[in-house]
């Protein structure tokens, strides 16, 4: 190298463009820039150690900045090398010094950020298995009783949790992603097949629901010519059609129109029918009102035989009058039991009363509390103990009240 044209405290450059950087005691040619200014060579050169010190102070940012230690290791070893040699003019030692600090503190920081990786893998892992053990619950459930809907919208959400982790969350291990993976898919499965199942059978029990109610609907069909004669079997028909369970909403509907109308058709023909009778059952009705106005004194007499002679001659005369219209019948049929019920009370007392065996007895306790009442009357006018008097006494009241309930049973 030639002499120097200018010369600082760390680089200097020659006649000949050549540039060389402070080495220890020495100079280091860092590389030659000829056909321009010494001081445009010594600025490249010089412009050079910034960039690397530019990098250096960014993997120092990174650091700061909680980026991974085992990247920046790997930058800042490359790094190491090429500050080594660099064809640059600047404090190299002092770079190297830098890089030599920031290795040694990512060690400590590779620890720490292993310890926190693993602390976030286990809390993944624990979330992953939180969500599987969801799913294996549903699969051990009662896979006969569930309503799939509700079920697998459970599944979707429990799917999407999967998802969601599995994208956002640290990357597991191939063992334990793949484990976790496996369970969740068996019991997921096991869903799926149960479902496939259940709605495999419903189908074949809709399609036997559908043949029984379509023959239903037919014979339904076929009663429309008895009219009203025809309503106990469709009655009948209707019980069966309750017993035959579900065919799946639409076809269940259209099956019960049919079903239906087939009715409509039946009870039309009794509202008809019903009408004519009412018109014909009119001029009955009115006769029934006005027998049971004229009998309505029945329920003033007290004498049975009186009463009874009474009521058989209703009873005669509504048995001739006939029917009356349906809606009145109840009315009419009410009031005319009420008269019946007073006559049949007017026996049963009279029954009672001249029941012979029950008499005897009536008689027999009479005499039994009367002759008590005359003993406790003797001894209460003997009793000179006022307590005892007193307890005679209450005894005596309780036997008379006997007494009288005896004589007035009789």
């Amino acid at each position: 190298m030639g002499e120097p044209v200018i010369e600082r405290e760390l680089g200097r450059v020659d006649a000949a463009g050549t540039v060389a950087v402070k080495d220890g005691d020495g100079w280091r040619v860092v590389g030659q820039f000829p056909d321009v200014t010494a001081e445009e060579a010594l600025g490249y050169f010089e412009r050079k150690f910034a960039d690397l010190e530019g990098q250096v102070r960014l993997l120092e940012q990174r650091i700061r900045g909680g980026a991974s230690a085992r990247d920046v290791a790997k930058a800042a070893s490359h790094l190491h090398a090429t500050v080594l040699e660099a064809p640059a003019v600047g404090d190299i030692p002092s770079l190297l010094s830098r890089l030599d600090a920031l290795r040694g503190e990512l060690g400590e920081l590779e620890a720490k950020q292993q310890a926190a990786s693993k602390a976030e893998v286990d809390e993944a892992i624990a979330e992953r298995t939180r969500v599987v053990e969801a799913i294996e619950q549903l699969a051990s459930g009662d896979l006969e009783n569930v309503q799939w809907k509700q079920t697998m919208q459970q599944v979707d959400v429990l799917f999407a949790d999967w998802q969601r982790l599995q994208k956002d969350g640290p990357r597991l291990s191939k063992g334990q992603a793949d484990a976790l993976w496996k369970r969740f898919r068996d019991a997921r499965s096991t869903l799926e097949t149960a479902r496939r199942r259940f709605f495999a059978d419903l189908d074949a029990s809709h399609k036997d629901v559908r043949a029984r109610k379509q023959a239903l609907v037919e014979q339904a069909q076929a009663l429309a010519p008895k009219g009203v004669d025809g309503i106990p079997a469709y009655r009948a028909l209707l019980d069966q059609w309750k017993a035959a369970g579900r065919a799946g909403r639409k076809i269940d509907d259209a099956l019960w129109a049919q079903f239906k109308e087939a009715g409509d058709v039946l009870f039309a023909a009794k509202a008809e029918q019903a009408a004519v009778d009412n018109e014909e059952y009119a001029e009955n009705l009115a006769a029934k009102r006005a027998l049971l106005q004229e009998a309505t004194p029945i329920l003033e007499i007290t004498d049975r035989a009186k009463a009874r002679e009474a009521l058989l001659g209703v009873q005669r005369r509504w048995d001739e009058i006939g029917r009356v219209p349906r809606e009145a019948l109840r009315e009419v049929e009410d009031r005319m039991r009420k008269i019946e019920t007073h006559v049949r009370e007017l026996d049963e007392q009279h029954w009672k009363a001249s029941n012979p065996e029950r008499k005897a007895r009536s008689e027999g306790l009479a005499g039994q509390l009367e002759e008590a009442i005359e003993k406790l009357e003797a001894e209460i006018a003997d009793t000179t103990d006022a307590r005892r008097k007193a307890e005679l006494e209450a005894e005596l009241q309780t036997k008379r009240s006997w007494l009288e309930v005896v004589a007035a049973a009789g």
